[in-house]
């Protein structure tokens, strides 16, 4: 069963920014010669997540102010503690939310929902280079 390894770079802002990569994703599927199989999508790192979305700015908007509701900046975090970089909501965001996210490949294309994109959030509290991991299993 072939498997293909892509990456997909982004410099990022930080602070929850949430980035669309849905094309970015599909141009890595496309070409790969693997027409069913499974397309995996993760992100390296404790302070990044990957998930899908309706993306557009009104729920952008929601899901940053959810986070905040869920784990807020300014409260006590035993990680700020220990390193004082500040980050300890990232890291608890980046737990609840996951680092990788998997789609079906059928005849070819990524199967996603009509409002469904794929994701990558930099939780953050500052600007970073990240790199994500395509992968593609199939036949």
């Amino acid at each position: 069963m072939p498997v293909l390894t892509r990456y997909l770079e982004y410099d990022t802002k930080g602070n929850s920014e949430i980035i669309d990569i849905t094309d970015d994703v599909i141009r890595s599927v496309s070409g790969s010669g693997i027409n069913n199989g499974i397309v995996t999508v993760f992100a390296a790192g404790s302070t990044v997540a990957v998930t899908t979305l309706e993306y557009e700015s009104g729920l952008i908007h929601d899901l940053q102010q959810a986070l905040e509701r869920i784990a807020p900046k300014d409260i006590e975090y035993k990680h700020n503690e220990r390193w004082h970089d500040g980050n300890g909501h990232s890291h608890v965001r980046a737990s609840l939310l996951g680092q990788s996210e998997s789609f079906p490949l059928i005849d070819g294309s990524m199967l996603l929902g009509t409002w469904q994109q794929v994701i990558f959030i930099d939780l953050d509290n500052r600007a970073r280079s990240r790199k994500l991991v395509v992968q593609i299993v199939g036949e």
